[in-house]
């Protein structure tokens, strides 16, 4: 484990928080980090206080977002939803808010509902359960199939609507032991109801809330004393007659293992850690007892146990099919010795399956994300501990002395307690963990797949691998796995995930075609030697979206729906007449289903232009394919690209027949020059040495030759790849860590990485461009951008078109990029 980079505040909040109030965090599974810190406005007047939330994607972490949340007392929860684009802030008078995405920015935030329990402090809080749940399989990491990698597992949402869709809400457990549920309706009005854990009400200072197979509830509990019981309860929700509904139960309950040994009896007497090991596992729950200088921490599990008959009952003769009967009893799996004083706990968010087959293989191959949580201690270090066995797997001592270290004894020892983390999480593979510590300050740290101990090349790969995959499967981002990406290691991983990706069935490759680009850029930007390919995917990304947009376009000519749509049908076609001619191949389709109003066309002509320019400047540049360096070179070999870029032309060419305002523009060197005839004839004979269904071939002397007098025939554009991306992760190649600062961009300027490609750096003066529209927006433009925090695609804010055919193209990107990467907001004038 090792430190990634610290974010620090240029000028430092003071933190009114006493010693005993821990701060808050939560990572989502967007990789966006909310924290909080409370603001004095006055050194005077300890009650004018602004409690904040922060919130911050990973790869730019100085863009922090800063909400006055409005919340009166201390914020004590934070909880993101399964989809990581809202959050819950709950505070110590009982208010609870809901965070959503403001024109879906991940640097912009507002609160539109909430709920209160007026008085009473929230200890705990959850979104309710929406019945997905997937397990990961180490023991297939080898299989070939995804379906057996990570299944998804039979479990019922916690409360559902009319045909099983799961209904969306949130659970809160609030000091005086009531359980609070807000039930979102259909039309966005809330749905709110109160109910006791149980008759006799008493204080709750720690709670937890696990989810059920059966769409149960379960809600641990404790009133902060080792000394009496951590009580659990089943709470069950539902909807009567447009009212909520709390049903409760209570559960069998148990007592700190710490205080029934005579030797730790009184030693320590606070519970301040209270967690179940994972949000969908109610039988396993870890425990933290401490002191003002030590703690120790417990590990339980829920246990179907025969219960024991009196001998009066066991010499009767049994009945046929009678069984013994059972209860449910908490067993200690095991405890750890005497530790420093725990100041904060992070749990493992990976869904690893912890059958006794998956924990041999994640042991014999050194397998380790997902099987540890972590510890910060009072001392600034932070243990990693199998969620099991509660043994150590590694350590960052951080400010703490590290065993062995005689000059730390030398040193004086400082006037105040060293600085700790006061909030620790984990990320959605376990590969990062974010720490929070008493200044404000966030650090990023590495947490290697095999908790430091040291693997070979190839199990490196696979292990990575294999999260990559989980992440594709998942739709989580995978900027964490990135972290432990080498520039050496780049080129392998990207030919094993296509390796892997090719060996699923047809439907599972459509619906992945464009999260494995996405994958693929990513992880190409990480080294220069593959920087090249990176534009090559991005292009491919925006070629998929340009030709499913046109073929949508196109419609059936009869009424009755043929079994092949008229873009079906288009490319069939075109795969199988290879002439070089494009008006030959227009004789074979019925063009009828071509035709269309002139205002989409027109409106559409700068994505049709684009595909022009892009087809152009492959052609131009193939005798300059020497190299895997430069941008372009991916697709010389890539059949289906370059068929999807021919049946694209083929459609531009009809469309032109009946609007010859949206063909492209091309400047000729000739008059009589037909460039869209030029340019397919070129391509189709490239497309012909990389079709699928035949060995790649070599591109013959004389389309080289042609390819070489193109520039002369016509004016070959120079194409504005993604600009430079902006973001950190190309920065940690390096073993030190990067400093930081919140609102300073600067800040992260030299600072580690290699010096960017020429296709990637822009001069002042450069026009700025809309990578989502191709279009142009001047060299300072003034209108309001948004930029991708993946790739770096940038595009106006606001859309500058009427029409419709051009609003539903920039409908498809409202929420996210082409890549998948969520949006912020960048400043007016961007470089």
């Amino acid at each position: 484990m090792e430190l990634a980079y610290v974010c620090d505040w240029e000028k430092r909040p003071k933190s009114t928080h006493c010693p005993s109030v821990p701060l808050v965090s939560s990572w989502s599974c967007r990789n966006l980090v909310a924290f909080t810190t409370d603001l004095k406005n006055d050194d005077d007047d300890i009650k004018d206080v602004s409690h904040m939330i922060h919130i911050i994607d990973t790869e730019h972490p100085w863009d922090v977002f800063s909400i006055n949340s409005g919340h009166r007392e201390v914020i004590s929860c934070l909880e993101w939803d399964q989809s990581g684009s809202r959050l819950l802030s709950a505070d110590g008078d009982g208010r609870i808010r809901c965070w959503s995405m403001s024109e879906h920015l991940v640097n912009s935030w507002e609160s539109a509902l909430s709920s209160s329990v007026d008085g009473d402090p929230i200890v705990a809080l959850s979104w309710l359960h929406n019945g997905v749940k997937l397990a990961l399989h180490v023991e297939m990491s080898g299989s070939t199939n995804f379906g057996e990698k990570f299944s998804r597992v039979k479990f019922s949402p916690s409360l559902t609507l009319f045909g099983g869709k799961p209904m969306e809400g949130w659970l809160a457990v609030t000091v005086s032991g009531l359980v609070t549920v807000s039930l979102l309706k259909p039309g966005g009005a809330l749905l709110t109801a109160s109910e006791s854990l149980c008759r006799l009400r008493g204080r709750v200072a720690l709670a937890d809330i696990a989810f059920t197979g059966g769409g149960n509830i379960v809600v641990a509990a404790t009133d902060g004393s080792s000394s009496s019981p951590v009580q659990f309860y089943k709470v069950v929700v539902s909807v009567v007659s447009e009212k909520c509904r709390i049903d409760t139960e209570l559960l069998p309950s148990l007592f700190l293992r710490c205080t029934t040994d005579p030797l730790r009896r009184d030693k320590y007497p606070a519970v301040t850690h209270l967690k179940f090991l994972t949000r969908e596992n109610s039988e396993q729950v870890l425990l933290c007892a401490s002191n003002q200088s030590g703690s120790i921490v417990e590990c339980w599990s829920l246990r179907k146990e025969g219960l024991p008959v009196n001998n009066i009952f066991q010499h009767r003769s049994p009945v046929v099919g009678e069984k013994q009967p059972t209860i449910l009893k908490w067993r200690i799996l095991t405890t750890t010795g005497d530790l420093e004083r725990v100041s904060a706990v992070a749990l493992p968010k990976l869904p690893i399956s912890i059958s006794n087959t998956d924990l041999k293989v994640a042991s014999d191959t050194k397998f380790c994300p997902g099987l540890g949580l972590a510890l910060a201690f009072h001392d600034g270090s932070i243990q990693v501990l199998h969620r099991l066995s509660l043994h150590t797997m590694c350590v960052f001592y951080g400010a703490a002395q590290r065993p062995g270290d005689d000059a730390a004894i030398k040193r004086p020892r400082t006037a105040g307690p060293a600085l700790h983390f006061k909030a620790l999480q984990f990320s959605w593979t376990s590969l990062a963990l974010a720490g929070v510590d008493g200044h404000g300050k966030l650090h990023m740290l590495r947490v290697s797949p095999s908790m430091g101990q040291v693997l070979d090349m190839n199990t490196t790969l696979r292990h990575l691998l294999f999260l990559l995959e989980y992440c594709m499967v998942t739709g989580y981002d995978w900027w964490d796995v990135l972290l432990h990406v080498q520039p050496s290691m780049v080129h392998n991983l990207v030919e094993k995930l296509h390796e892997e990706y090719m060996r699923q069935n047809q439907a599972l490759q459509q619906v992945l075609a464009t999260r494995i680009v996405a994958v693929k850029a990513s992880l190409c930007k990480l080294s220069t030697a593959t920087a090249a390919r990176a534009c090559d995917f991005h292009a491919k990304l925006l070629l998929i979206a340009i030709s499913s947009t046109l073929k949508s376009l196109l419609r059936p000519h009869v009424l009755n729906t043929p079994d092949k749509s008229p873009g079906d049908r288009l490319t069939e076609i075109c795969a199988k007449n290879t002439d070089t001619d494009i008006d030959k191949v227009m004789i074979n389709l019925k063009t009828e289903e071509f035709v269309l109003d002139g205002p989409p066309l027109q409106s559409l002509q700068q994505l049709i232009q684009w595909v022009g320019d892009f087809v152009l400047y492959l052609l131009a540049n193939l005798p300059n394919q020497g190299s895997a360096v430069r941008p372009g070179f991916g697709f010389m070999r890539d059949g289906a690209s370059l068929g999807m870029l021919r049946e694209m032309l083929v459609m531009i060419r009809i469309w032109g027949l009946l609007k010859p305002g949206c063909l492209p523009t091309f400047t000729a060197m000739s008059d009589n020059q037909d460039s869209m005839q030029l340019l397919f004839r070129l391509l189709t004979k490239l497309w012909l040495c990389s079709r699928d269904d035949g060995p790649p071939q070599e591109p013959d002397e004389s389309l080289i030759d042609e390819c070489c007098l193109l520039p002369s025939q016509l004016l070959v554009p120079s194409m504005d790849w993604l600009p430079v991306n902006d973001g950190i992760i190309v920065k940690l190649q390096g073993k030190l860590p990067l400093r930081l600062q919140f609102g300073k961009a600067s800040s992260l300027q030299g600072a580690g990485g290699s010096a960017p490609l020429d296709v990637f750096t822009r001069s002042p003066g450069a026009q700025k461009m809309d990578n989502l529209r191709c279009i142009h927006m001047g060299v300072s433009p003034t209108e309001e951008s948004k930029a991708c925090t993946r790739c770096g695609c940038v595009t106006m804010l606001r859309s500058p078109n009427k029409t419709n055919a051009m609003k539903q193209w920039e409908q498809r990107w409202i929420k996210n990029c082409l890549c998948g990467g969520l949006w912020r907001r960048m400043p007016p004038i961007f470089t």
